[in-house]
């Protein structure tokens, strides 16, 4: 009962509406048709393009019409339906160019056009060029600006996000010496920005005519998730020739990995995605040398991580080999201190150090003045043990950091185990607790023999030693 009022108001609904068509119709007065592309409204020269109108099933068919002319004689018709019309053009030529609409074809039967369709036609004039500055490689919350430039376009620039659901952006060429461009602001960037770009150029007086695409520019934003680690192996110290391994280790469950190495300011040009967080590299040249990090994404994605951490790649053999020595000589106490220095026989700008067998990073250290004699010295405090081993150096210059020398003759450092004071310690606790025993024995024995009270013993002289009138009375004690 509750839902009764409800059923008759949409039915008293239905009704009226039904019925304001049915008046539309006897008046001969046809709701607006529907016009749409198939498969789209922007098709390249020379290929195939279906306009299709749609509308009320009392308007007999329908006509297209470019601007007030009809243009059913340009296309092959297809009716689907009484109530849908398909115009076919193939191959699109560039004139097809234009706005379309849909009307009614029965005489009897008046109806408002439908909306314009623009048919937009590609490939009328050479590409454009289209790229990104700083870099197509934004961290989320970055700017980057688009550039699209053309030798031959003059007129608007146009440019569309392959697959993208936004509107595609046009901007007007200004007037400016040398070749003409546009530039598109983008951002603050944000996860939808990532994706595939092209720019397009037209003229004025055809601005449905647009020149071919320019290079696919895929735009990669960073920052998005947890950034991976990325470690050498076996270490970041490699011999021309050798070949080594990046790792890109993350928790974050991603199948895709990409490699960026530094070229300069502006960061990577570039990010190549593979399925395997392994990069293997070599044989190894000059050319190998600086500083990588990775990303981690996830399939079909232009969304990535936040960079992992930087790793410098040391290219070694680039220069004869340094030398390697202790100041105070290569036996360390323990807890001491040491001073290692390398030397160098030819102009050296930067100095490194490494632990064989060390997974940390070479210890480096920039010359301050560039000027014989080329050579750095390492300070160690407090030595441990752990901090002994087989030590080597190696020299760079500033202009190419990441090509090193060869590596000096190795240093082994050797430090003194700590003194193991256990067994004296033992004996020491042990003769203070034979003294406290005996200290405590003796302490006894004096307080009981405080106590006991002297004892009085009354003898008698012998008679030959009498004296008349005197008695003796020694007092004698237990002592």
């Amino acid at each position: 009962m509750g839902g009764r009022p409800s059923w008759t108001l949409t039915a008293l609904l239905c009704l009226g509406l039904c019925r304001g068509l049915w008046d539309q119709v006897q008046a001969g007065t046809l709701p607006k048709p529907n016009i749409s592309a198939e498969p789209g409204a922007m098709v390249p020269k020379g290929s195939r393009v279906t306009l299709w109108c749609e509308g009320s099933l009392h308007a007999g068919g329908f006509r297209l019409y470019k601007g007030d002319v009809s243009v059913d004689w340009e296309s092959d018709v297809l009716q689907e339906s009484s109530n849908k019309t398909g115009f076919v053009f193939e191959p699109v030529a560039s004139h097809y160019e234009g706005l379309y609409q849909c009307g009614p074809l029965s005489p009897t039967s008046s109806s408002e056009r439908s909306e314009p369709l623009a048919l937009v036609v590609t490939g009328v004039f050479p590409p454009p060029s289209l790229s990104a500055h700083p870099s197509p490689v934004v961290e989320a919350g970055g700017r980057v600006t688009l550039s699209c430039s053309s030798e031959t376009a003059r007129g608007t620039f146009h440019l569309l996000k392959e697959g993208g659901a936004d509107l595609p952006l046009h901007m007007e060429q200004r007037p400016f010496p040398g070749r003409p461009q546009v530039l598109f602001h983008v951002g603050p960037m944000n996860a939808s920005h990532g994706g595939t770009y092209r720019c397009y150029g037209s003229s004025s007086s055809y601005p449905q005519q647009w020149s071919e695409p320019s290079n696919p520019l895929n735009l990669e934003v960073t920052g998005v998730f947890q950034a991976p680690f990325l470690v050498a192996q076996p270490g970041q110290l490699v011999l021309t020739g050798d070949s080594l391994t990046l790792q890109c280790h993350s928790h974050a469950g991603f199948d895709r990995f990409a490699l960026a190495r530094e070229e300069g300011p502006q960061g990577p040009q570039r990010l190549d995605g593979q399925h395997i967080p392994d990069f293997l590299l070599g044989p190894m040249n000059s050319s190998h040398g600086g500083r990588y990090w990775c990303f981690g994404g996830h399939s079909r994605s232009h969304i990535w991580s936040a960079p992992s951490n930087y790793l410098d790649l040391l290219v070694v053999g680039t220069y004869s080999r340094p030398t390697l020595s202790a100041l105070l000589g290569a036996q360390v106490p323990w807890r001491g201190n040491v001073t290692l220095q390398c030397h160098s026989d030819i102009p050296a700008e930067i100095f490194w150090l490494s632990k064989e067998g060390s997974s940390a990073p070479p210890q480096f250290q920039w010359l301050l003045y560039k000027a014989s004699p080329y050579q750095a010295n390492f300070t160690f405090s407090a030595m441990t043990q752990e901090q002994g081993g087989s030590y080597r150096c190696y020299s760079s210059l500033s202009s190419a950091p990441h090509l090193l020398s060869l590596p000096s003759a190795p240093l082994q450092l050797l430090v003194s185990a700590p003194s193991d004071h256990t067994v004296e310690n033992a004996v020491r606790m042990a003769m203070a607790a034979l003294v406290l025993v005996v200290l405590g024995v003796l302490l006894f024995q004096a307080r009981f023999t405080s106590h006991e009270e002297p004892r009085m013993q009354l003898t008698r002289r012998p008679e030959g030693e009498q004296t008349p009138g005197t008695v003796h009375l020694p007092c004698t004690s237990g002592l």
